[in-house]
């Protein structure tokens, strides 16, 4: 089926509500890692298939990357805020981008993020996907939406 929606993982949910993890979002370090449109991201999955390099969200075959200008395990997310306002929670983070001008990525549909600094219950326990649309693409430094 491939991507076609943007979904927070049910099991952080469980995971925090029942304190097995101490997942900070406005402390950790959280990353977005790219992939292409050969899985189909699951929001009922177990917190073990949420991490990166786990389940369908493993670096080899699906991840797209770029050596170091968009490495595999995904870029840090910068300004991260955490915040609610009128009974509506909004975690957001600076637009990321490539640590280089010459980054070039094919057929990116989606993106992990995922918690880089915890644990338990799980390492690298993912957060939420996010669909982009459709295929989108960066040819030297230069971001193409399909």
């Amino acid at each position: 089926m491939a991507w076609s929606a943007s979904k927070i993982f049910m099991a952080l949910i469980e995971d925090l509500m029942e304190n097995a993890t101490a997942i900070n979002l406005a402390t950790d370090v959280p990353k977005i890692a790219l992939y292409d449109n050969d899985i189909t991201p699951d929001q009922t999955v177990t917190s073990a298939n949420t991490a990166y390099n786990a389940g369908q969200w493993t670096a080899s075959g699906n991840e797209v990357s770029d050596g170091a200008e968009w490495p595999a395990t995904g870029q840090a997310l910068g300004t991260v805020t955490s915040t609610r306002s009128s009974n509506v929670y909004t975690y957001d983070a600076a637009d990321e981008v490539s640590d280089g001008t010459s980054a070039t990525l094919a057929n990116v549909y989606g993106g992990l993020i995922y918690d880089d600094t915890i644990t338990t219950p799980v390492a690298d326990q993912g957060v939420c996907y996010n669909y982009f649309g459709g295929a989108n693409s960066v040819t030297d430094g230069r971001v193409q939406f399909a």
